[in-house]
Order: C-alpha cells, then structure tokens, then sequence
C-alpha cells in the first residue's frame, strides 16, 4: 500500500527513502485493485503488460488580450487552445504504429473570465499515456512541437512562446511476472473456484504499484482487479439496459461486501501459497 497512488509520488516516494533498505526485500510484490468492469465475487488478471506509461503534462499559451469585438487587436489563446487540441489528436493517429497503445488527453483547459474579454492566457491540462518508451517519446516531444509551432502559425509573438512541462507524477508500465501469475491464478483458482477468475485484457490506466518491480532487484510483481459491480446491475447492463459507469465516475458505485471479501481471500491464498510452498 502506498500514499499518492493517483499522482504517482506514493511508491517513488517510498522508494526514494529507503523502503527495501530500511526494511526486508521482499521476494514479491503483490496487489489488489478494483476494476468496474466485473461483477463483484470476480477476479481479472492477465500475464504480461498490463497498464501503461502515465505522464501528467501541463501547457499555458500566452496570448495578448483585448475586447472580443476587435479580435484583430488581440492574440487569442483561446483560439490557439482549441487549435492545439484538435492537432494533438494526430499524435496517436498519424506518428505512432497503428498496433501500438497510445492515448492523448485534455483533461482540463482554462481560459478567460467574461464573454468579451479576450484572455491573454489559456491552460491545458494533458494526460498521456503509452508502453514503450519510443512511442512516449513521440508523444512528449510531439505535444511540445505542436503548441510551439501552432504559436507560430497563428503569428503570436516569439515571447509569447508557449511552455511544456512535463510534470514529475511519471508512472511506468506495469508488468505482471508471468511465473508469478501462473502460480498465483492456480492458488486463486483453489481457492475461489473456476468461475471467479476472469482473463481480462492490457489497458491504458496506470498504476505505481509497477515501480516496486522495476528496482536494481528486479521482484517479480503480480497485480489482480476484484470486481466491483453489484448483481443487479451487472445484470440490467447484460441485458443491454444501460451502461456500467467508469472508475473516477460520481455513478460507480462497488457493492462493499463480496468486493472486499473476494479481494481478501485471493491475496491471502496467494501469499499463502508463497510462504508455504517453495
């Protein structure tokens, strides 16, 4: 368990002071997260990558204000913004493989303070996300030349250059030990039966948990999801009335008992396994 999980500082953090040196080396690393795409009682898993790269990027376009009944006087960040957003798109559907996972996100933008002012600044707010490390490259720097030279094209001044950052919230890809997954579905399985274990595909959500895997020690890691959604709805949805809300939505909603409970018996036969047989 670590703090900051969702800004990705938590086990970094931990890392950074001293966690495998200030305390035993563990011979793995286990975890337990939710996923609100099973029903509750069941458990996803899957061998190999499972989530992504995550990189937090912040952008701010200066622009030059003015009175949005002469535009000409001004030099809109706001046009400028929904230039760049549009043109980011291109990143994953133009520059990287067609077979290769890579998302593009604004998940923010903020600009202005009255119908008639034109501001002079806009910020966005990108998340991005990817496997390998060539395609996080292509989409770091891409974002960077497209709000640098789209600036330019619109003719805004060379001061009025926009700035990239690259936050320090990077999280990278987790890997699922192969080995250890095997073992650990076979104890899961004993444990809570056929039906509960559910092979589930690779996505683009990101995890910390992935660093305590990628020390000098090079642990095996095994991440599960324990499904969350309660029987009814699983239910209406499978008969096709509605849809199941997504993590992060006001709507999601985990039925608590089975959640934690199946949660709690597949760790625990996990680690059992482990500390009990070679």
């Amino acid at each position: 368990m670590q703090p900051a999980e969702e800004r990705g500082a938590g086990a970094r953090d931990m890392l950074a002071d001293g966690l495998f040196e200030r305390f035993p080396q563990p011979d793995y690393n286990l975890s337990v997260h939710t996923i609100a795409t099973l029903p509750a009682g069941k458990i996803g898993y899957i061998s190999g990558w499972m989530m992504a790269n995550v990189d937090s990027v912040d952008i701010t376009l200066h622009g030059v204000g003015g009175h949005g009944a002469y535009p000409h006087t001004a030099k809109d960040p706001v046009v400028l913004a929904a230039a760049v957003i549009m043109d980011l798109q291109t990143l994953v559907s133009r520059e990287i493989h067609p077979a290769e996972p890579g998302v593009v996100t604004v998940g923010s933008v903020h600009a202005g303070t009255k119908h008639n002012i034109i501001s002079d600044k806009a910020t966005l707010q990108l998340t991005v996300r990817s496997y390998s490390d060539e395609v996080r490259d292509t989409l770091l720097t891409g974002i960077e030349r497209i709000a640098v030279k789209q600036a330019e094209a619109m003719g805004f001044p060379e001061d009025k250059k926009p700035d990239v950052t690259v936050l320090q919230e990077y999280t990278p890809a987790l890997w699922n030990d192969p080995a250890l997954v095997t073992r650990g579905v076979a104890a899961m399985r004993a444990e809570l039966g056929d039906d509960a274990l559910v092979e589930i595909p690779k996505e683009m959500g990101g995890e910390d948990f992935s660093r305590y895997g990628r020390t000098d020690a090079k642990i095996p890691s095994f991440m599960i999801r324990v499904g969350t959604v309660p029987e009814p709805l699983w239910n209406a949805v499978s008969r096709g009335e509605g849809r199941l809300p997504s993590l992060h939505s006001a709507f999601f909603a985990p039925d608590p008992v089975p959640t934690l409970d199946t949660g709690r018996r597949a760790i625990t036969a996990m680690v059992l396994d482990l500390m009990t047989s070679p």
